[in-house]
């Protein structure tokens, strides 16, 4: 790993292991929307005693912000130039019949596979919902190759202030009234003061994430195994949503939230939370018309959500002391510190461990009991060689575990679409042509096609479990793109890779790895939400070897 760039490494025992284990909102929130536009909702610390040894704990991070690393797109070279496909239409007519094209009449991917046949190109312009009247400009350049992709990561070609979202930003009185860090471009001063703090907290609390990841997951696998005992199935996903926002409490500021004021409404608040941020461009279910006149028409107040939130913001001001105590030491107010880091764990952390989580066991339940061995073998044979042990050491010995989390984020990364605005005139290359875009240029990627680009990747629509395995698989791993940059890239206070990228690949790794000490094999069905895959339980054989 660069040394020039912040790494996070975890060296962490577990004793007595032998029997222990995506954004955002269930589709059954679609049917409380209608009562979420009534009258207003109604808005410390315990440390978890187990047998857990820690061991000393190395740490690498840059104290001085770093210059802003690009990952150059390739520049263009005998590829003719082709005038950018694609026709946006008339204002307001073109971008709504666009948005009822990708919402209703065909779907998001086929909306993208229509217009690739169309145009004969993974290039071309279009408009992004939710357009008028929410988002005043919505016309974009589609990138949807692994080789035009990458320059929505070259911080020299775009601009992403404001872009998180898409063509529009949520309203900042959801986030304390200000611009968090995930809205800021790096050439704006708060984004590395903003992001060393997140390095920080993640440094300071590194030793208590796999401890605090194995107690909340056992905790979930309890609860799994009572109620598919009672009803012969259990919503992984629902359970999911309890025990990454207790773990992320837990571990990362010491207070568990059941022995607080917000007791176990986080999750659901937090859902609420971030449907009034994303609501105009999610398909909840809704018959089209509603979601149409409301949530695609106008912004829904933040009024209605002002005292859960205040119930979320109090229980992190509560529990972010010494985190809060570093923010003033770089110059960031207390009140601005804790609205980042709410929205970090929250709408970032939490996001993606509710999204992806579902998505992991959805894949490997799929690809069968003959994976499910293997990954059995590999893991226990593992930690027995640890003397028994979870530790950084003894994951690094399990390739097929590591290549099923990378296969994972490749075919569903948890944050699908990213946006850049050009900064300057420029050409970009597809694998056929060239094309020529203009200053200003708001530039689309959806990361999913540029991750099954067949181009790059052999049997790109599979589930290959052991794809990243051996010196030809890690060779592939320069197109894993799911942190925002390259999977052999590392974040750096210059650049927009995702601050957590280390922390996530490490919890999405320990789920795989408590799951299979746990249990040789299991069943699943499957079923959809708004950003991803609901998943329930309905066999689960516990370890036999």
């Amino acid at each position: 790993m660069n040394r020039d760039t912040r790494s996070i490494f975890y060296s962490v025992a577990i004793r007595g292991h032998s029997q222990t284990i995506p954004f955002l909102l269930r589709s059954k929130m679609a049917s409380s929307l209608s009562s979420m536009l009534s009258p207003p909702f109604l808005p410390y610390t315990r440390k978890q005693s187990s047998s857990i040894r820690v061991r000393p704990i190395r740490a690498s991070v840059s104290e001085k912000p770093l210059p802003a690393v690009s990952v150059t797109a390739p520049e263009p070279t005998k590829l003719p130039i082709r005038k950018i496909p694609g026709d946006c239409g008339f204002p307001v007519i073109g971008p709504f019949k666009d948005r009822q094209d990708y919402f209703y009449n065909q779907g998001r991917d086929e909306f993208f596979k229509s217009r690739i046949q169309k145009y004969q190109s993974t290039v071309f312009r279009t408009n992004m919902p939710p357009g008028p009247f929410i988002a005043p400009n919505p016309n974009v350049v589609v990138l949807l190759d692994g080789k035009s992709f990458p320059v929505l990561f070259d911080n020299s070609k775009v601009e992403k202030k404001d872009v998180f979202t898409g063509t529009f930003m949520p309203s900042t009185e959801l986030t304390g009234g200000y611009r968090v860090l995930s809205y800021l471009d790096p050439s704006e001063p708060k984004h590395a003061l903003l992001k060393q703090l997140m390095f920080f907290l993640l440094k300071s609390r590194r030793a208590h994430v796999i401890p605090e990841f194995h107690a909340s997951y056992k905790e979930l696998f309890d609860a799994l195994e009572s109620n598919l005992a009672q009803a012969g199935k259990a919503s992984f996903s629902d359970a999911n949503d309890q025990a990454a926002f207790n773990f992320l409490a837990r571990s990362l500021f010491a207070s568990n939230p059941t022995d607080s004021k917000l007791g176990r409404d986080g999750p659901k608040i937090v859902q609420k939370w971030v449907l009034f941020q994303l609501g105009p461009i999610l398909r909840l279910g809704l018959p089209q018309f509603l979601e149409e006149s409301t949530i695609r028409t106008f912004r829904l107040p933040f009024s209605l959500i002002k005292k859960d939130y205040q119930r979320l913001y109090d229980f992190f001001y509560h529990s972010s002391g010494s985190v809060l105590d570093e923010a003033e030491r770089l110059g960031i107010t207390r009140d601005e510190a804790c609205h980042n880091l709410l929205f970090a764990t929250c709408f970032n952390s939490f996001g993606g461990m509710k999204l992806f989580f579902p998505n992991v066991l959805k894949w490997i339940g799929r690809a069968g009991v003959k994976l499910h061995a293997r990954l059995a073998e590999e893991i226990r044979s593992a930690v027995r060689g640890a003397g028994g042990e979870i530790t950084m050491a003894a994951m690094e010995n399990m390739p097929l575990m590591k290549s099923v989390v990378y296969e994972a984020f490749r075919i569903d990364p948890p944050v699908p679409l990213q946006f850049g605005k050009a900064k300057r005139d420029m050409v970009i290359e597809s694998h056929e042509h060239a094309f020529e875009l203009k200053e200003g240029d708001m530039l689309f990627g959806y990361q999913p096609f540029a991750t099954k680009d067949p181009k790059i990747f052999d049997r790109a629509e599979e589930f290959v479990g052991d794809r990243f395995v051996g010196e030809e698989g890690e060779r592939l791993l320069k197109h894993v793109l799911w942190s925002n940059g390259p999977e052999t890239e590392s974040p750096t206070l210059g650049n927009k890779q995702c601050a957590g990228k280390d922390f996530v690949t490490l919890v999405s790794r320990l789920l795989v790895v408590e799951f299979f000490l746990r249990y040789d094999s299991f069943e699943i069905q499957v079923g959809t939400s708004p950003l991803g895959s609901s998943v329930t339980i309905t066999s689960l054989k516990r370890a036999s070897f």
